[in-house]
């Protein structure tokens, strides 16, 4: 089957000189079948483009690629850019796709889209008027691949023809360059062709590339012997060889040109002698430029202002609208149309929904140059009104307002907005703050000024929010702004200042509106919430002690619960976290924060707060609630096609937590996940950070430390420092790679400087920085007394927070640097206390740690046992390093590694599930061992293993299993 639009070219003719594109042509459409000769073969898709300039022959060969598609048996799917539509967003996508679903009816397209509808309707042009949640670009191109993906699926093998690229619009463009490594995979083959003048975001069809078979092929002029073959079919074989070769030199070897003099030759009957040069040479400068103008001029003024209309509209036009723009009746436009075909201006037949088309672009080109300035605007204007008129969208009226002069027109402005409306509900957020920055021009009403300023910042947020900084100080200079509108603005401002690594300013700004907001309450505390956040995500907070002492104290005299409330609840809890209160407390704000929900997508708040109370379970031992909300919050953001640094940062702090959790493959492979999305998003630059951390601590975890290396020295990581907080902390995760160098001098000053600097906020959970652990670390050797004097202190403070793993990684740590007698028992508390926690990882390490200790103390038949656990906790845990230790150390003890003894899963056995509902349910470990007939160390091992499998420690145990799925029977 064939979906496209009309492609108009000359009459069927030969293809000269072109045998090289033809045969790469011919391969790649009999690769995409799964049989050749009968003989069975993998489909595969790729790209195949052409390029030169305006009349070398390009649309030609899309032709011909059209019909032996056909012949095959192949979907065609096309588009086509056009010089006059550049402005429009997806004007190509919706060419390419309408055709596809134009069978459809909205409940057919609901079905066929399922949850992509939303997110992707407004881009394909399937809804008038775009309403609800704005989705970022990432997610409308993930949408459109998911779209091509399934119609390349359904109707394999496909060909998607793609012409006059150099003029398509930037947001096809920018999905077209990202999806085309998908071809090879999908039995599709696309075929572009385009000018050398195409922009950078296309880069990646004029570069050669292996992967997709393309080698973009130059399309050379003809030579003398094809031009003179051409000319010949049209006046006949004996045309002079002089006259052929004066032909070529005129046409400079142009197919198009070539092709249209032949046909004005032979219907002027000239024979190709020498006395009809000076005739053929008129000829040829009537085909483009001045020539074609003199041409068109000759046909009477009803045809050219009939022309002219249609120039202005693009291409392909409506000769309705072309004659109400020219201000003529359908009669005469009628026979301008026909004298337009005959001059070979206009191409015969029609196109889809009826329309015409010029015989070529560099017709089209040329004629709406020539029209004068003045009467060039006087047209796109009377096109405006036309197209809104007909009822073909605020977009395609809007494109011709931007061609316009300005006039103060209220229509003018209405229309600009409504269309930058669509533009950003499609996903394109420049088209919208082109529109944007018109309507501003005309200028708006002297009311309507702040709201307009309010969307163009949210239209620029994405790609320049520097420029939103500006556009909203501006507007909330006008002292009469709604309240609720004023608020949002001033949220969109914090937001811009953050993006911008200005966290000092979005905090005053936001204190600022608080104390200006006394006569709005909701409004105030609302503020009041976003001066507390951006505050304690800036590096240089002066007085973080002081805005600690005034949160709890805001939180605690909070009478309601509503959104504003349970922000600052939220708030609190992190805080309560931070600065190493018991985790108790920051559980139990955490909890009231959540009464109600907090939202990842609300369009007047930012996500920070709901991300950071997530977190607060992740370093109070309950990751396994923290996944949960971080599941739903990222469903959340991918329902809304919030695909971008949304969902970057939630992929990688998805990972940290499974990296907490020890389960570090799975962790690398989704940092990696949320670093890539990040490197892909304008403006992501604090979600890179995150995952560069974040990753560099799996691949030391995992023994991976040259991988480590690399990646830190490929995005310059511990060459600076953000303005932002960021966690895990950079420079304390760069000293753990410098460790793990063997650099310890190197590493030190680094963890020296954190703790200066997180002491002087009162944050002194080691849960969140573990600074000290990897100073004792640092000085073990040239400073023990320090190291260990760093280590106890950090127990201390992990005690007064109160997690199990926490505790027992910094007793770890103690017991290292401590060594001897003591250390076996520090060592052995460790354990004890990391076996009460999910921290599989720690836990393994504390083990494998403890049997080398007992190695060393000849205590072999004890070593061997924590060694055997930690290094099959260190196998599932993906942690080849460690296990790669344990292995040396049980060589070097004289013990032999023995199978692993338990397969990994994340399941519970009957019995396990029964010692945890026991203990759940508050009964001591005698009481459970009783019942289970195990002993109590028994009992220990079992709950250490539930506590890892279900991501969960005995506090929050029991909310755990009412989701957690039981054992089969």
């Amino acid at each position: 089957m064939a979906n496209e639009p009309r492609q108009p070219m000359p009459e069927t003719r030969p293809l000269l000189e072109r045998r090289k594109e033809l045969r790469a042509l011919d391969a790649a459409l009999n690769a995409l079948r799964d049989t050749v000769d009968g003989v069975p073969q993998a489909p595969r898709g790729g790209l195949l483009a052409f390029t030169g300039p305006g009349g070398m022959g390009k649309t030609a060969l899309l032709t011909e690629a059209r019909a032996r598609a056909r012949a095959r048996g192949f979907t065609v799917l096309s588009g086509r850019g056009g010089e006059k539509e550049q402005e429009l967003a997806f004007h190509l996508v919706r060419q390419v796709v309408q055709p596809a679903l134009a069978s459809m009816d909205e409940q057919e397209l609901r079905t066929f889209l399922g949850g992509w509808y939303d997110i992707v309707s407004a881009a394909l042009g399937l809804v008038a008027t775009p309403s609800g949640h704005v989705p970022d670009p990432t997610g409308v191109r993930d949408g459109l691949d998911w779209v091509m993906t399934r119609l390349a699926v359904m109707k394999t093998p496909m060909v998607l023809l793609l012409d006059d690229l150099h003029w398509a619009d930037v947001e096809s463009l920018t999905w077209l360059a990202s999806f085309a490594p998908r071809a090879v995979d999908l039995s599709l083959l696309i075929v572009v062709a385009f000018r050398p003048e195409l922009p950078l975001e296309a880069a990646a069809f004029s570069t050669p590339s292996d992967d997709l078979g393309n080698r973009p092929f130059t399309l050379a002029p003809l030579s003398a012997t094809a031009v003179a073959r051409i000319v010949r079919d049209e006046v006949g074989e004996e045309a002079e060889d002089a006259f052929c070769e004066e032909c070529w030199e005129a046409t400079g070897g142009s197919p198009f040109e070539a092709v249209e003099l032949s046909i004005r030759l032979g219907e002027r009957n000239l024979r190709g002698t020498s006395q009809d040069l000076p005739a053929m040479r008129d000829l040829a400068a009537a085909v483009k430029g001045p020539g074609l103008i003199e041409r068109l001029q000759g046909l009477g003024t009803t045809t050219v202002r009939f022309a002219y209309a249609a120039a202005v509209l693009g291409q392909a036009f409506s000769p309705e609208l072309a004659a109400r723009i020219a201000a003529i009746g359908s009669t005469a436009a009628s026979e301008a149309t026909e004298k337009l075909r005959a001059a070979r201006i206009l191409a015969d037949g029609e196109g889809p929904g009826e329309s015409l088309e010029f015989l070529h672009p560099l017709i089209a080109t040329t004629i709406y140059r020539s029209i004068s300035p003045s009467l060039r605007e006087g047209m796109h204007n009377s096109a405006a009104e036309a197209v809104r008129a007909a009822g073909l969208g605020q977009a395609a009226a809007a494109r011709h307002l931007l061609e316009v002069p300005c006039e103060g027109s209220t229509d003018a402005v209405t229309c600009l907005r409504e269309a930058a409306r669509e533009a950003l509900h499609s996903g394109a957020p420049e088209a919208a703050r082109r529109l944007l920055s018109r309507a501003l021009q005309e200028p708006p009403l002297p009311e309507e000024r702040p709201a307009l300023l309010h969307e163009l910042a949210c239209a620029t947020f994405l790609i320049k929010p520097t420029a939103t900084v500006a556009h909203l100080r501006e507007a909330l200079a006008d002292p009469g702004i709604d309240p609720e509108l004023r608020a949002s603005m001033v949220y969109r401002l914090t937001q811009a200042l953050a993006h911008t690594d200005r966290m000092a300013e979005a905090a005053t700004v936001a204190a600022d509106e608080a104390r200006r907001a006394g006569a709005h309450p909701r409004i105030r505390l609302r503020m009041q919430a976003d001066h507390f956040v951006w505050s304690a995500f800036r590096t240089d907070e002066a007085d973080s002690s002081g805005r600690s002492r005034a949160l709890a104290r805001l939180a605690d005299r909070l009478a309601g619960r509503g959104l504003e409330e349970r922000y600052i609840l939220g708030l609190r809890a992190w805080d309560a976290m931070m600065c190493g209160e018991p985790r108790q407390k920051a559980l139990a704000y955490a909890g009231e924060a959540l009464r109600g929900g907090l939202s990842w997508t609300h369009e007047n708040r930012g996500f920070e707060v709901p991300v950071s109370v997530a977190l607060v379970f992740m370093y109070c031992d309950q990751p396994r609630r923290a996944e949960e909300l971080f599941a739903k919050g990222m469903a959340e953001c991918e329902s809304k096609g919030w695909r971008g640094s949304h969902l970057a940062l939630g992929q990688t702090l998805s990972g940290y937590i499974r990296y907490r959790r020890g389960c570090l493959a799975e962790a690398e492979n989704l940092v990696r996940e949320g670093l890539g999305i990040a490197d892909r998003v304008e403006g992501a630059v604090p979600a890179q950070w995150f995952a560069i951390g974040i990753l560099i601590q799996t691949l030391l975890a995992r023994g991976r430390v040259v991988a480590a290396r690399r990646l830190a020295d490929k995005y310059h990581y511990g060459d600076a420092i953000p303005n932002a907080v960021i966690y895990p902390d950079p420079r304390t995760v760069y000293a753990e790679l410098l460790l793990a160098e063997g650099r310890p001098e190197d590493a030190a000053p680094l963890l020296s400087g954190v703790g200066e600097w997180l002491e002087g906020r009162d944050w002194r959970n080691p849960a969140w920085c573990p600074w000290q652990l990897g100073l004792a670390s640092a000085l073990s050797r040239s400073a023990p007394d320090r190291a260990v004097r760093h280590a106890r202190d950090a127990v201390k403070r992990a005690r007064d927070f109160g997690a199990a793993s926490a505790i027992g990684q910094a007793l770890h740590t103690e017991a290292e640097v401590t060594g001897g007698e003591a250390g076996l028992d520090l060592h052995a508390q460790a354990v004890d206390h990391l076996e009460r926690s999910p921290a599989a990882y720690e836990l393994a390490r504390a083990l494998v740690g403890h049997g080398a200790a007992l190695a060393r103390a000849g205590r072999l038949h004890d070593a061997a046992d924590r060694l055997y656990q930690g290094l099959e906790g260190a196998v599932h845990c993906g942690a080849e390093g460690l296990a790669a230790r344990a292995r040396r150390e049980l060589s070097a003890a004289g013990l032999r590694p023995l199978p692993l003894r338990y397969g990994q899963t994340d399941t519970l056995t009957a019995q396990e599930r029964k010692a945890a509902e026991l203990t759940a349910g508050c009964h001591s470990p005698a009481v459970v061992a009783k019942e289970l007939h195990l002993t109590e160390q028994g009992v220990r091992h079992l709950l250490s293993s539930v506590y890892r499998k279900i991501g969960t420690d005995a506090a929050g145990l029991a909310e755990a299993l009412e989701t957690f799925p039981r054992p089969r029977p």
